[in-house]
């Protein structure tokens, strides 16, 4: 029997996922081929990037090395893949950028690449928690700038110093804005400061968080920040950050010590490059299968691939859960298609959205047989953590 060789671009949640499933399914198929599984990415570790906060509040390691992942049965290429030849069915790499060029064929090609962080414009200043390095970096600013607080004699200017905002109000800007609450006020007692003095802001351009549920939820979610000392600031955008002073959308400028950005996602921009086709927003085209259309052999899940309920019309979200979930599914639809049987299609995710609101606390939210059903506190929290942990396969 010929060994088909499975190739998965991107280690982020949908490329580990896919890895796990198709090498389970494949084990315990009746009559399915041998397979060489690959996996192509940049880094040689797992990022946990939904966690990009706790780096920049914390001190904890959010990456996970792939041959620890998967210490058995998958191959590991460390490159980035810049081409992709659907006919001939091989992709173009590189080591490193400007290295000579590495050809690699395949019968099977998962496209995991995942999405970006958007980013503000140079000029508007801040840090935006895009990567690990910035995670370090917001840390590294605002510890400074407490320490220049203890030594600022000036009240306007300390209190400057012990001011953050965080500009973005998605789940990312809710729980970093949550954990910093906690480590941020947690030094400032242990410098000697005020933890009650450091002011931080998030700022929503909307008129209430979490708009993708019950507003109940969105107020709830507010009441509990507010008891941590967060202040949500509604219907305004932070526009720039120069020299410590913050314009708002309203036309207001205050002082600021650190503004932080959590602008939301954004396609990874190779996809355009690539050679596959994509929509006017960059999305990779599949069909209610996740096959890549025009594309024999080639699959894409995760946030680069615009995927819908062939049955409502729903797009499904580009979070972890739908990653974890679509994994599943397409391990089923690979094997379907290689032994020629009918294949599954996709169904979108239940309606469950977690919330990480500063350490052992938490809130999630779902709704079942059209009932709201939303938990808090401890529970809140084991459900977050979980949810992240099975995100990255962590038991």
């Amino acid at each position: 029997m010929k060994t088909l060789t499975c190739v998965v671009i991107g280690g982020g949640y949908a490329g580990i996922h896919a890895v796990k499933e198709i090498q389970k399914t494949m084990k315990n198929g009746v009559n399915a081929p041998r397979l060489r599984l690959i996996l192509i990415d940049k880094n040689s570790y797992h990022t946990r990037k939904v966690l990009l906060f706790k780096p920049a509040a914390g001190n904890e390691d959010i990456t996970i090395p792939f041959s620890s992942m998967f210490p058995v049965g998958v191959e590991f290429v460390q490159a980035n893949v810049i081409g992709i030849d659907t006919q001939s069915q091989r992709l173009v790499y590189q080591i490193a950028k400007g290295d000579k060029e590495h050809t690699l064929e395949y019968d099977l090609l998962v496209l995991g690449i995942g999405s970006v962080v958007r980013q503000p414009e140079a000029a508007q200043g801040g840090i935006a928690l895009t990567g690990l390095a910035e995670a370090k970096g917001i840390k590294a600013a605002w510890r400074s700038n407490l320490q220049a607080a203890v030594r600022e004699s000036n009240l306007k200017e300390k209190q400057r110093l012990m001011s953050i905002a965080v500009a973005g109000a998605g789940i990312s800007g809710i729980e970093t804005a949550a954990e910093l609450a906690h480590h941020v006020r947690e030094d400032a007692r242990q410098l000697g400061l005020d933890p009650k003095a450091v002011a931080i802001r998030l700022f929503n351009a909307g008129e209430r968080l979490f708009p993708d549920g019950p507003a109940k939820v969105g107020t709830k979610l507010e009441a509990a920040l507010h008891s941590y000392g967060i202040t949500v600031v509604h219907g305004s955008k932070v526009l720039r950050e120069n020299e410590g002073m913050l314009t708002l959308s309203s036309g207001e400028v205050e002082p600021i010590g650190l503004c932080i950005w959590t602008l939301g996602l954004l396609p990874n921009p190779m996809l355009r490059t690539v050679g596959v086709p994509v929509t006017a927003d960059g999305y990779v085209v599949v069909d209610e299968s996740y096959r890549v259309k025009g594309a024999k052999g080639v699959y894409s899940i995760g946030d680069c691939a615009q995927i819908q309920d062939a049955g409502s019309g729903r797009l499904d979200g580009k979070t972890c859960k739908e990653a974890t979930a679509q994994a599943a599914r397409l391990a089923k639809v690979i094997a379907a298609d290689l032994a020629g049987r009918p294949a599954p299609v996709h169904k979108s995710f239940m309606d469950f959205y977690c919330f990480g609101l500063g350490p052992d606390r938490g809130m999630a939210w779902t709704r079942q047989w059209g009932i709201d059903m939303v938990f808090t506190g401890k529970l809140g929290w084991k459900m977050r953590k979980y949810s992240w942990d099975m995100a990255s396969l962590l038991k």
